[in-house]
């Protein structure tokens, strides 16, 4: 096999004190947890770039076992963010922690002013996670739909946020 050519990485001295490397292209976080964050257009194709990128970052942190789920929520959420948010920035974020994973979508689509209109919305949402649900609910985590949190003077931090916890 041959060896790994490294020129894109920093070289690490040998004095820098926190043990092996775990390898040129799977660096560890200090507790040990996943974090993948990526940002998409919000149009059907990029269901498969978020399956492509899931795929990788369980299989290489070992986490396998949670690819069908895991895979099932980010298109479940990338399917129903297209239909409202056509076109927008879709925002996907992994996390592994305690043996719990966590996958959350921020799409762009935004709050509306009219109360009917937020829970006809939310519930045409909701009615279009069923899949999703029966999945979670087998696994026995949670999921969820809700407003984005807005950060003041920002005017591309509004939408929907969707989540998914998946424990052992």
């Amino acid at each position: 096999m041959p060896p790994f050519i490294r020129t894109a990485l920093c070289p690490v001295g040998a004095g820098h004190g926190h043990g092996p490397e775990p390898g040129p292209y799977l660096p560890r976080r200090p507790d040990g947890g996943l974090a993948l964050s990526l940002t998409v257009p919000c149009v059907p194709r990029s269901a498969a770039i978020v399956r492509g990128a899931i795929t990788s970052a369980l299989r290489a942190h070992g986490l396998d076992r949670f690819g069908l789920p895991a895979l099932l929520a980010a298109t479940e959420f990338v399917a129903a963010a297209t239909k409202l948010a056509l076109g927008e920035d879709l925002y996907l974020s992994l996390r592994h922690r305690n043996d719990t994973l966590r996958v959350v979508a921020w799409d762009q689509h935004p709050r509306h002013a009219d109360t009917d209109a937020v829970i006809l919305c939310e519930d045409r949402r909701r009615r279009s996670l069923w899949l999703l649900a029966a999945v979670v609910d087998d696994w026995g985590g949670d999921w969820g739909i809700g407003e984005a949190v807005v950060r003041p003077g920002s005017r591309h931090h509004h939408g929907t946020k969707s989540w998914v916890v998946l424990p052992r």
